[in-house]
């Protein structure tokens, strides 16, 4: 049922080209984003300095519309369901250099600044500040990753106080 009014909802207050054909979809130049079910496209978000990976998230029309107009990065934040200005709690706006999307336009890839400031709401710079080790394993309930950033670049504890923490369990 959800699902359903969403579709009508979508289909009423298109914010950007309805998606015809497969040719306008790969070859055109008008942007026609395919969202999910749940009305969201994933983006992957890298530094402008290093083509550092960031983050991973998601937005919403809404948010790809704010994202676009304003040269800051918007995303939709499924754990709190409600639009994000990100860095605006923290103070480390992602200031929008380059937006991109995929060939059949179903996912985003955006080039941030991000100044001396951070990504992560633990207080890395990047949510991928771990490593992975690759090999043979032995116990896969035992696999220790690899901190590749070794300091945090502030303390979320002062920085968000008594907000609740994304992360779900």
């Amino acid at each position: 049922m959800q699902i359903a009014i969403l579709s009508i909802f979508h289909y009423f207050m298109r914010m950007f080209k309805k998606r015809e054909k497969v040719f306008e979809i790969e070859e055109g130049k008008f942007l026609s984003p395919k969202f999910n079910e749940e009305g969201l496209i994933p983006v992957i978000t890298t530094d402008c300095k290093t083509n550092e990976v960031l983050m991973h998230g998601f937005m919403n029309e809404e948010a790809l519309k704010k994202t676009i107009e304003n040269k800051e990065a918007y995303y939709w934040s499924r754990s709190r369901k409600s639009l994000w200005h990100k860095g605006k709690t923290s103070g480390f706006i992602q200031k929008v250099i380059d937006l991109r999307v995929d060939d059949d336009q179903d996912s985003l890839w955006m080039t941030v600044d991000i100044g001396s400031g951070a990504s992560c709401h633990v207080g890395y710079k990047s949510c991928f500040y771990r490593s992975i080790p690759l090999g043979k394993i032995e116990d896969s309930e035992k696999i220790e990753m690899n901190f590749k950033e070794k300091k945090k670049k502030f303390d979320p504890e002062k920085v968000y106080k008594d907000q609740p923490n994304p992360t779900k369990i």
